[in-house]
């Protein structure tokens, strides 16, 4: 069970930035896919011929610096969005277990873990989403700004501070907080079940062992987490388009923009490439975020069945 010493202050910093780093180098790799996939979401006529075929449209229209359209506020926004979301999921699940006593966390564990995680990915995306505004304007728009720094100055001054910048945190709440909630729950019963095969424990593992179910847990997760969240990504992804869904609220433009592309076009473009994206992303967040952690001296927090003597 978690001791008050022995996770504090220094331990939810090495969470947070161990999350920071994950997040930042995951996205920051997965950028041409992202690109892609983003492409695919917001002019499916045009980049009509799957993953493959969409990564030579892109090379050919923009050479292959296109595929690294929007590295800069993804870089950054994901490092900022991983500190909060990892750190926060880090803070939330010990308090809650500490609060509850061994027994009762071990018995609530998974909704510990949903409830830590809805709450960790709320206060993360107020920091992600001007990012991610800035992002998919970028790749929309390759003409609009030639770097993030350029960008954002330009959206606020053209749109207002609010419409350019969180015209789409309805939409990327509903995206990103199931996704997370599913991301942690799933990762940790994968895991729990994979070290359950295996007839062993965390603690009875090597660092290496621990990292390669974390990779392997990891994937499991994040293609759950995709397919829970493609709707709502696609919505995102269309909303901070310029024009997308007409100029009414946020509201009526996210429901001009349902009916325009219908509920099995939101379910479904899209879907293949980001379930490779989500689950190598996520697989390689959880070992990135394990290795760090232990390069950092720090002992991750695992929950343990009381009755379990190991």
């Amino acid at each position: 069970m978690a001791d008050g010493k022995k996770y504090g202050l220094d331990y939810y910093v090495k969470g947070a930035l161990a999350g920071g780093i994950c997040c930042s180098v995951t996205h920051g790799a997965m950028c041409p896919v992202d690109v892609v996939k983003t492409r695919i979401q917001l002019d499916p006529a045009t980049y009509n011929k799957g993953m493959i075929g969409g990564f030579k449209q892109v090379i050919e229209a923009e050479g292959y610096g296109g595929l690294a359209t929007g590295l800069g506020p993804t870089a950054v926004g994901y490092f900022v969005q991983g500190w909060f979301k990892f750190g926060g999921v880090e803070f939330f699940k010990i308090n809650a277990a500490q609060a509850l006593g061994p027994e009762k966390a071990w018995e609530q564990r998974n909704n510990i873990y949903l409830g830590a995680a809805a709450v960790a990915e709320f206060i993360a995306d107020i920091f992600l989403c001007p990012l991610e505004a800035a992002r998919i304007r970028l790749v929309s728009n390759p003409s609009y700004a030639t770097n993030m720094m350029t960008c954002m100055p330009k959206m606020a001054a053209e749109m207002g501070v609010v419409p350019a910048f969180y015209s789409g945190f309805g939409p990327i709440l509903f995206k990103q907080i199931p996704y997370t909630m599913a991301k942690f729950a799933v990762q940790g019963k994968a895991a729990e079940s994979i070290y359950n095969s295996m007839g062993t424990s965390p603690k009875q593992c090597s660092s290496g062992t621990n990292v390669s179910v974390s990779l392997a847990s990891g994937v499991i997760a994040g293609v759950a987490a995709a397919i829970i969240s493609h709707p709502a990504d696609t919505l995102l992804s269309k909303v901070n388009k310029a024009g997308a869904g007409g100029t009414g609220s946020i509201a009526s433009r996210l429901v001009n923009i349902a009916k325009e592309t219908g509920v099995v076009n939101l379910c479904l473009t899209g879907l293949g490439p980001r379930c490779v994206m989500i689950g190598t992303l996520t697989a390689g967040q959880f070992g990135i975020f394990d290795t760090v952690m232990n390069a950092l001296g720090a002992s991750k927090f695992h929950f343990h069945d009381p009755k379990d003597k190991h």
